[in-house]
């Protein structure tokens, strides 16, 4: 069976927001993040506890990948993996639980 990975409306949010950031200075690093993002969330079905468990949270069903200077949230269900949210490595993790 295949594992799908479904998206939060607010890491949506959260990738827009990063994206119409950095477009602000860079059109094409924009992009380049952009991109980077959509294919760590595409692999993370092939090997989904290679992320580490999201520290504040100690969940082991809640983890997190680096992609540059973002943390590329998730959670690990049977059947599908939930990005919960791209949040900048410098941010202190908001309230998580209401976006799971």
């Amino acid at each position: 069976m295949a594992v799908v990975v479904d998206w939060s409306p607010e890491a949506i949010e959260d990738l827009g927001s990063i994206v119409g950031y950095i477009a602000k200075d860079s059109r094409f690093y924009a992009k380049a993040v952009a991109n980077k993002i959509l294919a760590v969330a595409k692999e993370i079905p092939e090997h989904p506890y290679i992320g580490r468990i999201v520290p504040e949270i100690g969940d082991k069903q809640i983890r997190e990948r680096f992609v540059y200077s973002y943390r590329l949230v998730y959670k690990v269900n049977e059947g599908n993996i939930l990005i919960i949210a791209i949040i900048h490595g410098k941010r202190l993790l908001e309230n998580l639980e209401g976006r799971f």
